[in-house]
């Protein structure tokens, strides 16, 4: 699947930007998969990229193959950290003034990096770009549904163990329709209640409803990744909207994957309109040709989003953000 980035004239400028749904691994773009190999000495499959040098995939399952095949890369602190520098730098010079990043302690495990050195190489990346351009970040740590509540269990405790003021919430992502979300209510325990972290989960995504209803009923959260099947049920969007969750609604990473076939079935005015609270995410941006910037402008043109309702979604990530910092809404430079 050939995806082009975002051209700026498609960025809305002046208008300052939060992200809260973006899977650190998966911002790595291909120049940076390429140098980080190269690093390591190690060779790439042959068909991770097309003819223009972009990830090539076919289908959601195939983008989770090209998807971890070039996670492999991201072995050592240092590629962390220079992961999520990279990432923060184009988000500031987009505008963004906040960004949360979810990050697998599986994925950095599985190339032999402890959940130290996972968190040590993330908190310098942040620490770096808000030396070099005052944007700010925060970590969400995710455990993966598919790999099981066991390994689950590992990662929250491991949470427990590494406390840092950068690290401020847990997550969950991997395929919703492997166990129930009630399944890890002892896992979203230990993190929220002995780890004292916010906590969010995948919902609503590949799975329908009952999948956020699910996570509602037996998770601690207060946002919900996607979320946007909420609209398949009407006495779910009330109670999302009567209960204030926010939704992580990502628009183009919903097209790309065809939960929707375009921007004119996406429900995002929809569950704005019934008063559900939402915000702007890219997810995994050079997989589906996207930014956070682009994510402003496909809600300016494809939803005839004002400014003004631009930055009310702003304001509404930033009082969703898992962390006490606040900064004021102000104009990008």
């Amino acid at each position: 699947m050939t995806l082009t980035a975002a051209a700026p004239a498609e960025i809305p400028s002046g208008i300052p930007k939060v992200e809260l749904h973006v899977h650190l691994e998966g911002t790595a773009t291909p120049e940076l998969v390429r140098s980080l190999a190269a690093r390591h000495g190690m060779s790439l499959p042959p068909d991770l990229f097309d003819r223009q040098g972009e990830f090539a995939w076919s289908d959601f399952l195939h983008f989770l193959k090209v998807y971890d095949d070039a996670a492999a890369v991201i072995r050592t602190d240092r590629d962390y950290r220079d992961v999520t520098y990279d990432y923060l730098r184009r988000c500031a010079a987009e505008g963004a003034v906040y960004v949360e990043v979810m990050s697998s302690p599986d994925h950095a495990a599985q190339g032999g990096l402890s959940f130290q050195g996972h968190l040590d190489g993330i908190v310098q990346g942040i620490e770096d770009a808000e030396a070099d351009f005052g944007i700010q970040a925060r970590l969400i740590v995710t455990c993966v549904r598919h790999f099981g509540v066991e390994r689950g269990l590992e990662v929250a405790r491991a949470c427990t163990r590494h406390r840092h003021p950068v690290l401020t919430g847990f997550g969950m992502g991997g395929d919703e329709n492997h166990l129930r979300a009630a399944d890890f209510a002892g896992v979203f325990a230990i993190a929220h209640q002995e780890a004292g972290l916010a906590c969010t989960v995948h919902a609503g995504e590949t799975a329908g409803p009952e999948s956020i209803r699910d996570a509602l009923d037996n998770l601690p959260v207060r946002r919900i990744g996607h979320g946007v099947r909420a609209i398949e049920d009407a006495g779910l969007v009330s109670r999302i909207a009567e209960e204030g969750i926010v939704l992580e609604v990502c628009p183009t990473s919903n097209i790309r994957t065809a939960v929707y076939p375009d921007y004119a079935a996406h429900p995002l005015d929809r569950l704005r309109a019934a008063g559900c609270a939402v915000t702007l995410n890219s997810d995994d941006p050079p997989y589906f040709g996207t930014s956070i910037g682009h994510e402003y402008g496909v809600a300016k043109r494809h939803f005839g989003w004002s400014d003004d309702d631009l930055l009310t979604v702003t304001a509404v990530g930033l009082k969703a953000a898992f962390t006490d910092a606040r900064r004021p809404l102000r104009q990008s430079p």
